[in-house]
């Protein structure tokens, strides 16, 4: 185990400290909780529904366009959700060239998901609501968590159905391997 994951690490390091070099297959990377990981053949396109910030200001997936996204449907009701979300704060906090975009989706109540996240000190994501839920069906999003990753013209690339550890080594392996053109 131990010789796995400093494979992975020092394949991430390669991958940061070599953006010029020869991209690393995200699907080879994938260990632990990203086996769970699916990588799609070809790009798939996103809706561009408005969602909503913590004021009620209109956000757009669009804003983040020319990042890479890891875009997380939870709710606040949601155990697995919960307990993911932390790692997603640490993965903001790790890879700052990342968009790290937690959407509650569904009836969640600002006030609850004001308390979650100074509760789990979630310091690093942005508060984004989908509340009638329009992105998360566009998206077929039919349980909760998932989360996508998105290419930086918006569109699908991977989806991981229910939580991980998004803070893992594998998990960062993949992401870095993304962004370097994997």
């Amino acid at each position: 185990m131990l010789r796995k994951t400093l494979a992975v690490l020092y394949t991430a390091l390669l991958i940061s400290a070599n953006p010029g070099g020869a991209a690393a297959d995200p699907a080879a990377l994938r260990d632990g909780d990203m086996k769970k990981l699916a990588i799609h053949s070809a790009p798939v396109p996103l809706a561009d529904v408005t969602l909503a910030d913590a004021i009620d200001a209109p956000r757009s997936l669009s804003e983040f366009h020319g990042k890479w996204v890891v875009l997380n449907f939870w709710a606040t009701w949601c155990a697995p959700c919960r307990h993911e979300m932390p790692s997603l704060d640490r993965l903001q906090a790790a890879m700052p060239d990342l968009a790290v975009l937690p959407v509650a989706t569904g009836r969640n109540a600002l006030p609850g998901i004001e308390k979650f996240f100074a509760e789990a000190e979630i310091a690093n994501l942005p508060i984004l609501r989908d509340p009638k839920s329009e992105l998360a069906r566009s998206a077929g999003v039919l349980g909760l968590p998932v989360t996508l990753i998105l290419n930086p013209e918006g569109q699908e690339v991977a989806r991981l159905i229910g939580d991980a550890e998004w803070d893992s080594e594998s998990a960062k392996a993949v992401l870095a391997a993304f962004a370097a053109g994997g």
